[in-house]
Parts: structure tokens; C-alpha cells; sequence
């Protein structure tokens, strides 16, 4: 009787979760011009500025052409930013809409709910980030994959944890404004000084160490050491942190959907 009683709701949280994931890859899909062609356009131009025009008198950083050695960085970038953004901006936007009401008091589970969202904003990432893979092979020869399983690790559960850190921004926004606070005050400027256009080698020891409390510096190295076999810090810390770091989020963010953190007045 238990395995008769439970297919069924297996069965309806699939269902669930493909709708919910169905809508988040429609909703930027449809509107491809505002959130896809942006990145690439972006990416484009750091590719020239970055790396055709200072990149030239750069030479090379690591033992690399600089081109070669920003491309990781700015892919990483790209699947950072949409990832956040798209978790973000469309989990509020149900908040504002209050369609999220009709989730809350249906039966589907939290985590079926944030798996949703989550997963739409990975999608996203993934996506822009094949785009802007796309984009430099304009400026580069050819691009080296050292370590394909580190590259595809990497990159998703990068993509996994900063959707997550969308969907807890999302929960506390009170409005729109609240939305971009984070991504210009906080993202952004780990993102440049997360090793992106530098290796921190170049830094005296103790910035070294200051730039290593940036969680971002790990993922674009460890995201580099795929393409490259190159990083300034160690893998196997890369990976654990990452994971630490998605396990803490989901953990708040299930707890705040729980509690409806945001979400009752």
C-alpha cells in the first residue's frame, strides 16, 4: 500500500517541477533581446577592450596569452551573473504578482518549489555561458579543455549556487530596487576581483591572502584549471567550498520558505 500511495506523489512533484522549470526557460526565452543578447554584446566587448587592445601590451599572464587567460573568467562571469539575475528577478516577480501564494498553499514541497527556480537559472547561465564560449572563438584560435569533467562540474554547480543566492535575495526584496542592490554593490565587485582579468600570483603576499576570503576567485580558477590546467589555488578546496557554500544556501532558503520569510504580510 506505502509504494501505491507514494508513486503518485513522486508523480505529481515531476510534474511540478516541470512546470515550474517550463515557465522560467519560457519566460527568458520569449524575451531573448533583454536577457540573452545582452551578455553576449558585453563579453564582446571585453573581449576586444580586454583582450585585443590591453591584452596586446599585457602579453601573456601565467605563462598564457592573456586572451587565452581571460576567456574562463569572462564565461565564468557571464554563467554567474545571468544565473543570479534570472532567480532574482523572476522569483520576485511572483512575490509582486503574488502568483508565488498560489504555490505556497498548494501541495507541492519547498524544495521542489526552490528546485524549480534554481533550475531555470541555471539553464540560463549555461546557456549565456555556451553563448560567450561561442563569441571568443572570434578572437581565439581554438579553445583547450584540459579537464572536461572539472569544466562541466564546476561550471554547474557554480551556476547551482548562485541561482540559490537570487532566490534568498528574492525572499528578502522588498521591491525592484531591492533586486539590484546585491548584484552592484556586492556581486559585481567580487566578480572583478575574482581573478577574472588577473592572476593574484602578481599581488604582494598580503593581498594574495585577502583575495583568497573572495569565494568567487575559486570557482573562476578551478573553472580555468579545466580549460587551462592552470590555478592559483587548489581544486580539491575549490569544489569542497563550493559545496559547503550550496548547502548552507538551500538550507536557508528552505527554512525561509518554510517559515514564508517574505512571502506573508
Amino acid at each position: 500500500m506505502q509504494n501505491i500511495n507514494t508513486t503518485p506523489i513522486q508523480g505529481s512533484n515531476w510534474v511540478a517541477f516541470k512546470t515550474i522549470l517550463l515557465k522560467e526557460v519560457t519566460r527568458f526565452t520569449r524575451i531573448w533581446v533583454q536577457t540573452i543578447l545582452p551578455p553576449a554584446i558585453t563579453m564582446s566587448l571585453y573581449f576586444v577592450i580586454f583582450g585585443n587592445l590591453i591584452g596586446s601590451r599585457v602579453g601573456t599572464m601565467d605563462g598564457l596569452p592573456y586572451m587565452e587567460f581571460i576567456v574562463p573568467g569572462l564565461i565564468m562571469m557571464s554563467v554567474i551573473t545571468n544565473s543570479y539575475s534570472n532567480v532574482v528577478s523572476s522569483f520576485f516577480s511572483a512575490k509582486y504578482q503574488r502568483s508565488i501564494e498560489e504555490m505556497m498553499i498548494s501541495p507541492v514541497p519547498n524544495w521542489i518549489i526552490l528546485s524549480g527556480f534554481v533550475g531555470g537559472g541555471v539553464l540560463r547561465g549555461l546557456l549565456t555561458g555556451f553563448i560567450v564560449t561561442l563569441v571568443s572563438l572570434f578572437f581565439i584560435d581554438n579553445i583547450q579543455i584540459h579537464n572536461i569533467i572539472v569544466l562541466i562540474s564546476v561550471v554547474i554547480l557554480t551556476s547551482i549556487l548562485f541561482a540559490m543566492a537570487g532566490f534568498l535575495n528574492a525572499l528578502f526584496a522588498r521591491s525592484f530596487d531591492d533586486i539590484s542592490i546585491i548584484p552592484t554593490f556586492v556581486l559585481t565587485p567580487l566578480t572583478y576581483l575574482g581573478g577574472v582579468f588577473y592572476s593574484i600570483k602578481l599581488l604582494p603576499e598580503f593581498w594574495q591572502g585577502v583575495s583568497q576570503a573572495n569565494p568567487i576567485i575559486y570557482m573562476v580558477n578551478a573553472f580555468r584549471y579545466g580549460f587551462l590546467g592552470k590555478s592559483d589555488i587548489s581544486i580539491g578546496i575549490a569544489f569542497g567550498l563550493i559545496m559547503v557554500f550550496i548547502v548552507i544556501l538551500a538550507s536557508i532558503c528552505l527554512y525561509l520558505l518554510h517559515k514564508g520569510k517574505g512571502l506573508r504580510s
